[in-house]
């Protein structure tokens, strides 16, 4: 990824809207900036949200608040708290997150 014509800025996340997206339970509110072909967002997950769908978009996702379950399609399970992080690419493993207490995510796609 080449990362160009994005000039130094800052963001103040409280500033940019909130857009609110259901899940199968639960809803995500995503906050979001696009930079070229960069999206970048802070997303909250509700206590209780299941994601509607397997998604194969690919992510660099680090947990800021709370704690999440992310399953990929072949089974495997990843508990996920402050500070950790995941990496997968476009099309690569179909992933599934939910979380039972919240989470609050920084994701870069």
């Amino acid at each position: 990824m080449q990362m160009a014509g994005i000039p130094f800025g800052t963001t103040d996340w409280d500033d940019v809207p909130v857009t609110v997206h259901k899940g199968e339970r639960g809803e995500a509110r995503w906050r979001t900036r696009q930079f070229g072909d960069i999206r970048v967002r802070m997303v909250e997950y509700s206590p209780g949200y299941l994601a509607d769908h397997w998604c194969v978009k690919g992510h660099i996702l680090l947990v800021l608040e709370g704690s999440m379950r992310t399953e990929l399609k072949d089974g495997r399970v990843f508990e996920m708290k402050p500070g950790i992080s995941y990496q997968v690419a476009d099309n690569a493993e179909a992933h599934q997150s939910s979380t039972e207490t919240g989470a609050k995510l920084f994701i870069v796609d």
